[in-house]
């Protein structure tokens, strides 16, 4: 079934300031007179580089049998991931997360390269269990949890997916105006932009929001609210509208739902310019969301496909 595996890796925070600054004592000068700690960035870097040694190790010829192709993170949004791939991602949850929306139904090892320093809710496997978890695949016997991911799909065909949220909103955060419908309840809504959550993203951004509005209502002698937590295979999504505000033009009974398996959240936005839906905090990969564009939300057909190690 496969003959490739794709190793995603990322750049350290030292590789990114080697890169910025051209070396890395001009980097050094920099950060320490910015009260940064370079031997902070350093520890890191060796780390992830002993890491990644040790994986290749492990995905040496000798162990597993398989062509080894190893592409940086900015390069996943245009790789063409193969039927024949298995994905073993290296880093942080953010990179398992970004990989995810591009690997298709393709089995993701996602392994922690630097476990004292990143609780790794999405990385179960370290360095050295990497041949354990790709022959697992390369059998038939890994253990395979399902991710439930979101999906933003315009007029025009365009698509964004989502691991962990997306964000309908204006790209500079100033007041957003646009028309929302759920089921048959319509209207116009100004507010800093809808958040929709997947089940592995209600314990972050989503959560956030729930901690806000209990505080807010604490404090105000009303009553306090339970964050919303789905499972991650849960087919169901969360939405929350961002501080909305009432005027003669807008409403605000329409501040947060669950929108259903097969269901879909409408937003048709009225911003000149500057409207956006970014996934996962990331805007740089975002669909532009100007006036007359007209999204349908929704959970996504495809499913993330996580190799988990119980």
């Amino acid at each position: 079934m496969f003959d490739k595996i794709v190793l995603v890796t990322r750049k350290t925070r030292l590789a990114q300031l080697v890169e910025r600054f051209n070396t890395r004592a001009q980097a050094k000068f920099y950060l320490e007179h910015s009260g940064g700690e370079f031997d902070d960035y350093v520890r890191e870097d060796d780390t992830y580089l002993r890491s990644l040694e040790v994986i290749h190790h492990h995905l040496g010829a000798s162990s597993v049998g398989l062509k080894v192709h190893q592409i940086d993170r900015g390069f996943v949004p245009t790789f063409l991931f193969a039927a024949s791939d298995v994905i073993v991602a290296v880093g942080q949850d953010g990179l398992v997360a970004n990989v995810a929306k591009y690997a298709g139904a393709q089995p993701i090892v996602p392994i922690n390269p630097d476990p004292t320093r990143f609780d790794g809710v999405l990385l179960p496997w370290k360095p050295q269990d990497t041949h354990a978890a790709v022959t697992r695949v390369l059998d038939g016997k890994a253990k395979i949890r399902e991710i439930t991911l979101a999906e933003a799909r315009l007029a025009d065909g365009q698509r964004l997916l989502a691991f962990n949220d997306l964000f309908i909103g204006a790209r500079t955060h100033v007041s957003a105006r646009y028309t929302i419908a759920d089921g048959d309840r319509r209207e116009a809504q100004s507010s800093s932009g809808v958040l929709v959550s997947t089940g592995a993203g209600s314990t972050g951004w989503l959560s956030s929001v729930f901690n806000m509005a209990a505080a807010v209502s604490a404090f105000t002698g009303g009553a306090s609210g339970t964050p919303l937590h789905l499972g991650w295979d849960d087919p169901r999504l969360v939405y929350v509208v961002r501080e909305p505000f009432a005027s003669r033009q807008s409403r605000t009974s329409i501040a947060a739902g669950v929108i259903a398996r097969g269901g879909r959240l409408t937003l048709e936005s009225q911003m000149p310019s500057g409207g956006v839906i970014f996934s996962d905090g990331v805007d740089a990969d975002a669909l532009a969301f100007d006036s007359g564009a007209i999204a349908q939300i929704g959970a996504a057909s495809q499913r993330t496909r996580l190799v988990v190690a119980s």
